[in-house]
């Protein structure tokens, strides 16, 4: 009644009517890692992991020291490198895992390539999935001796707005001419996700390439055994 009475007093003198406030749609967050990273294997996850044994601090430290010396420091967040398999909860295993000392300088060579090539070509990446022991392995679906397994690979998202066409024509391209001196393999899994190792000049997971993409030449043959296939992850 009141706000009839309110209408009829702004017409009767001359006032246009309030309008109603229009709303404000929200912005949709580019998150492309959503998908891949599960409560546990998050940042508020790592810092749990990290503080549930006072030895991991001490281990932790180390790894990131050794990556500062190789110059190979922050090219991702230490952090990130200490994920296991995006699979991690159905297999009893822990979200995060520091790697035998042994298999260190296997990531050397991956992150220089990341750092020189994959970051220049399509900006920042966020790694989702790194490390697999031998029974996380096995359980998550992974070939036998996988670059995971041994701390080759590195499963990336891009964290700049891009699309899967985009992201595949431009790092076949920088593959096609530098992925062979830093002997790397380079695979493409659903959505944005990618793999890139250095144990192995390859490539696999092109089918759907636009045509005209540099990841068409070759893709024909099937993948040498040891590699992991996108129907592995």
């Amino acid at each position: 009644m009141l706000s009839s009475l309110a209408l009829l007093a702004q017409l009767t003198s001359g006032s246009p009517p309030t309008p109603a406030p229009v709303p404000v749609p929200v912005p949709t967050v580019w998150n492309p890692a959503a998908s891949y990273v599960t409560a546990g294997q998050d940042e508020p996850g790592y810092r749990s992991w990290y503080l549930a044994l006072p030895d991991r601090r001490v281990q932790v430290t180390g790894f990131n020291q050794y990556l500062v010396s190789h110059g190979v420091g922050g090219v991702i967040p230490t952090w990130q490198l200490l994920r296991t398999a995006s699979q991690w909860h159905n297999c009893a295993a822990q979200p995060y895992e520091l790697p035998p000392a042994t298999a260190w300088p296997n990531m050397v060579q991956t992150l220089r390539y990341i750092r020189d090539y994959v970051v220049p070509s399509v900006g920042p990446v966020e790694a989702v999935s790194v490390y697999r022991n031998p029974l996380l392995n096995t359980c998550a679906g992974g070939v036998p001796g996988s670059a995971h397994q041994q701390y080759y690979a590195v499963d990336l998202v891009p964290l700049r707005p891009t699309t899967r066409e985009q992201l595949m024509a431009t790092l076949c391209a920088v593959h096609l001419r530098s992925g062979n001196p830093y002997q790397v393999g380079l695979g493409f899994y659903a959505f944005l996700r990618f793999h890139v190792d250095s144990m192995r000049y390859r490539k696999w997971g092109m089918s759907e390439a636009p045509d005209g993409s540099p990841c068409r030449v070759p893709v024909a043959s099937p993948p040498p055994k040891g590699i992991d296939m996108p129907r592995k992850k």
